[in-house]
Formats: structure tokens, C-alpha cells, sequence
């Protein structure tokens, strides 16, 4: 159906709220984000903007919304390009595209990686969605890497088997089963419960050393070629999940 000339304006005016929005957060980060602020910079008056965002909350929730879109899809453009069997590969592809996104939406990504807002509570029910395409981006790499072993005549190996010959990995305690368990029927997958401890650990790595990055924990003269660093511990999280050269 086609839009009305009020439905466009009102469309290209949140737009230009969300562009505002990015620059403050930018320039200001989340805890400093203004209503008021954002209304100047739009040439309207205080009050007019309420008339389209409510409160510096829905502007946050705006912003995360559209920042967890943002590096979904780029997430999802770099591993698209990659042969669906060919795990490892998209594998790295997503771990890549998180750090280049990364590195190139730094406020944004501090906004939805970073300390909390103080005061902030995001809404579950419109953040979940969004804030879950690259884990299920990821999910879906290691529960086809995870099948395809099955089908190999086993699940992927991780470091316990490889290197302590007979010795089994650790099993989880009865909560963490059951945990386990919950994630398998919410997510549709079948990998066994070290599978999945492996699975978990790679996400949070992943993550880890993209923010120690982003945000300058390794310290500024430590790693002089970071994106080597980070190849590299690509392939040890590519080994320990059972994927490395999987296809």
C-alpha cells in the first residue's frame, strides 16, 4: 500500500532522529543522550519531538534496535557469501564481520556491548529479536558443523578428546543440563550439552576479544597488527568448537 505524504514525513523525520541520535551518542555516549539536544540539532522545538519519540528511553531503544540491525546485517552479508557447508569458513566470516563492524560503529557498539545505562531497562520484547540475529547466525554454523560431524561418524572433536586420549570432557552439573537442555528446545538444535559449553565459549570469546579491542584493553603498543591477532584466535576457537577445516 502506498504511503501518504504525512506516513513519508513522518518516516524520513525518524530517520533523521536516529541520525542525530547516532552523532550524540557518538560525541556524548548513551548516559549523555538528550531529548532536548536532539530537537535543536532537528530545528525544532523541545516539545515538537515528543510528538515522535516519548523519552531519552525509547530514543535508547531506538538506537539499540537499529544498531543490533546494523551489525546483523552485516553479519549476515559476509557469511552469506561463504559456501553454506563450508562451516569454518563462515565461521570466521562472522566472527571478521563483528570486528570490522566493530571497529567501525565504536559508539554503537559500546551502546550495546558496554557498562549499562544507568537507569535503562531495555524492553525485552522489541531488543530480543534484533539482539539475537548473530548468535543465531552463529548457532546455525555450529549445529550444521555439529550434524555434518554426526554424519562424519561422530560429533566434532573438541581439545579434551584430541588431546587426552580415552579422558572424557567434564560433565555439566544438573543445572547447567538443564540449561543446556532449554536452549536446545528454544533454538531447534540437537548438539550434545559439551557441544553446546564449547559452542557458548566461542560466542563469548568472539565477543571478548572484539571489546578488549575496541575498548583498548590489550593496551596501545602490545599487538601492532590486531586483525592478525584476532585470525589467529579465530583458529583456536575454530579448533576447540570441532569446526576447523570442517565442510
Amino acid at each position: 500500500m502506498a504511503q501518504t505524504p504525512r506516513e513519508r514525513a513522518r518516516l524520513q523525520t525518524m530517520d533523521e532522529i536516529l541520525l542525530i541520535g547516532r552523532r550524540h551518542l557518538a560525541v556524548h555516549g548513551a548516559a549523555g543522550l538528550s531529548l532536548r539536544a536532539v530537537a535543536r540539532d532537528l530545528g525544532v522545538v523541545s516539545s515538537a519531538v515528543y510528538r515522535y519519540v516519548k523519552s531519552r528511553d525509547e530514543l535508547l531503544t531506538l538506537l539499540l534496535v537499529d544498531a543490533y540491525n546494523s551489525l546483523g546485517d552485516a553479519v549476515d552479508a559476509a557469511v552469506d557469501k561463504v559456501p553454506e557447508a563450508d562451516y569454518s569458513g563462515r565461521f570466521r566470516a562472522l566472527g571478521r564481520a563483528v570486528r570490522t563492524w566493530a571497529l567501525a560503529e565504536q559508539a554503537r557498539y559500546g551502546l550495546l556491548f558496554g557498562s549499562p545505562v544507568p537507569g535503562y531497562d531495555a524492553p525485552a520484547d522489541q531488543t530480543t529479536g534484533p539482539g539475537t540475529r548473530v548468535i543465531a547466525k552463529l548457532v546455525g554454523i555450529l549445529e550444521g558443523a555439529y550434524t555434518a560431524g554426526i554424519r562424519a561418524g561422530g560429533p566434532p572433536a573438541g581439545p579434551a578428546e584430541e588431546h587426552a586420549g580415552t579422558e572424557a570432557e567434564s560433565v555439566p552439573g544438573h543445572l547447567l543440563a538443564a540449561d543446556f537442555e532449554a536452549i536446545r528446545s528454544e533454538w531447534g538444535i540437537t548438539a550434545d550439552d559439551n557441544a553446546l559449553a564449547r559452542g557458548v565459549l566461542a560466542w563469548a570469546a568472539i565477543f571478548g576479544a572484539v571489546s578488549f579491542e575496541v575498548f583498548g584493553q590489550y593496551g596501545k603498543s602490545t599487538f601492532h597488527d590486531p586483525a592478525a591477532l584476532f585470525d589467529v584466535q579465530l583458529d583456536v576457537l575454530a579448533r576447540m568448537a570441532g569446526i576447523a577445516g570442517l565442510v
